[in-house]
């Protein structure tokens, strides 16, 4: 896998729109879902508001931005190809009717229109795991974030079926008749999306960036940790999601113990390299100490629930209180450290490579506010930290809806800052990413047209 920045076959990337037409829906997305927390804290929505919310988050913002930057980064770190562009575009908009359509009859509280929403994630969902899927195909051998982005896809395609039939199944028993449950599938079809899908991709993402970002490299240690982790969590993984699906209890918390040990190797790699970083402070690296705090917070307060009842609905997420932790401490803080390199990076791929060495051109972290930057972290790590800490401390209503205040105006914030990035240095600003249209220079490789390979600059 080819080393960035520096060094980038950027020929083999799909078109700039493409995937930043991913973040910038997804960001629509995290908008709603923090929104939509902020007055759940107050008041009390209609129909399935909660199983509403879970997926405009996860589905929504999490897993849009995954699908974006996957189908831009499988191509350049692999040096593959993306295999059809117009897949990658139709994968979105599948995904986002259907998502949308799903959100809406669960607050409706009209359950006989679920699938039809279920149907379109479904098929959005198999497109997206098809595509890179045939780019991932062509990269051999593969590599530590190679392998878990296939085990992620692998978990994305077995999701959405899961999720299809437990949308029948609100109005039309489906379980019944082949032996299982719903509690069971449910079960099965949350820890595959939760530790499968996303938090695959995540581990995948977060080792390759933060070698990146920190300029360090692993040692001994290190690659021992590794190994470790690529033995246990890809097969706790599965022990948990059988266990569960099954109702086997001891198998479900041999699973979940593999895949908190496999994680706890990860996370302490990480550490180290964050911890022998030889760069100054970035956005990125800020927020992956937290990420990295609040998956060894997350690891202690599941293990001893998970080894009492992995079973348990409540044990869902680990500890019952822990949810905000994995799904903010965690996810949320990678995806937004992540999106302060990847949303300029193709930006600056796209606008400026061509003028290097002919005119003075801005470095990738001059395209953002740090201002901003700044006011978003302390805002977003005081809201999500009072959100994680508040149920685990038993703080009074007063302190949740002051922490889900404090988090809406950290993305906020966040949202403004991607935002401007994009509509000042994008080429057609916001309105020419959001056009469903393949622009003339879609369907033609740079290399093919001649262009020579781009170096890109190391960040400031």
């Amino acid at each position: 896998m080819n080393g960035i920045p520096g060094g980038l076959r950027t020929d083999q990337q799909p078109p700039m729109a493409i995937p930043l037409r991913h973040f910038v829906l997804a960001l629509g997305f995290l908008v709603v879902g923090v929104g939509g927390g902020v007055v759940t804290a107050v008041a009390t929505l209609p129909g399935l508001s909660g199983l509403a919310h879970l997926h405009l988050l996860l589905v929504g913002w999490i897993g849009v931005t995954i699908m974006g930057a996957m189908t831009q980064f499988v191509p350049v770190w692999s040096g593959a190809t993306i295999h059809s562009r117009r897949l990658a575009i139709a994968q979105l908009w599948f995904l986002i009717a259907g998502l949308t359509g799903f959100a809406a009859a669960l607050l409706a509280g009209v359950l006989a229109w679920l699938p039809v929403g279920g149907a379109l994630m479904l098929a959005g969902i198999w497109v997206f795991v098809y595509n890179v899927g045939r780019t991932l195909a062509r990269t051999h051998p593969l590599d530590f974030t190679e392998r878990h982005f296939a085990l992620a896809l692998a978990s994305f395609g077995l999701v959405a079926p899961l999720g299809l039939s437990l949308a029948i199944d609100f109005t039309t028993p489906v379980f019944e008749s082949i032996g299982l449950t719903r509690a069971g599938i449910h079960l099965s079809h949350a820890t595959l999306a939760l530790f499968g899908a996303l938090l695959a991709t995540v581990v995948g993402a977060l080792f390759q960036l933060t070698k990146m970002f920190t300029q360090a490299e692993p040692d001994r240690l290190d690659e021992g940790l590794l190994a470790l982790e690529q033995l246990c969590f890809p097969a706790g993984l599965a022990a948990l999601v059988l266990g569960r699906g099954l109702a086997i209890e001891s198998l479900a918390r041999v699973g979940a113990l593999g895949l908190l040990v496999g994680l706890l190797a990860f996370a302490v790699v990480v550490a180290r390299l964050l911890a022998g970083a030889t760069v100054e402070r970035s956005p990125m690296l800020a927020r992956y100490w937290i990420v990295v705090a609040a998956l060894f917070a997350w690891i202690a307060l599941a293990a001893p629930r998970w080894w009492a009842d992995p079973l348990a609905f409540e044990s869902l997420f680990g500890h019952p209180q822990a949810r905000d932790l994995l799904l903010f401490g965690v996810f949320g803080f990678v995806v937004i450290g992540s999106l302060y390199h990847i949303v300029p990076f193709i930006i600056w791929i796209e606008h400026y490579s061509d003028r290097l060495g002919f005119e003075q051109v801005p470095m990738i972290d001059d395209l953002y506010d740090d201002r901003l930057e700044r006011a978003d972290f302390w805002a977003t790590l005081g809201g999500f930290g009072g959100l994680a800490v508040a149920p685990l401390a038993g703080l009074p209503a007063a302190a949740i809806t002051a922490s889900s205040v404090l988090a809406a105006v950290g993305v906020a914030l966040f949202v403004a800052n991607m935002l401007l990035t994009i509509q000042r240095h994008g080429p057609d600003g916001i309105a020419g990413v959001l056009a469903n249209r393949l622009e003339s220079n879609d369907e033609t490789p740079a290399a093919s047209r001649g262009e020579p390979d781009v170096d890109v600059p190391p960040d400031q």
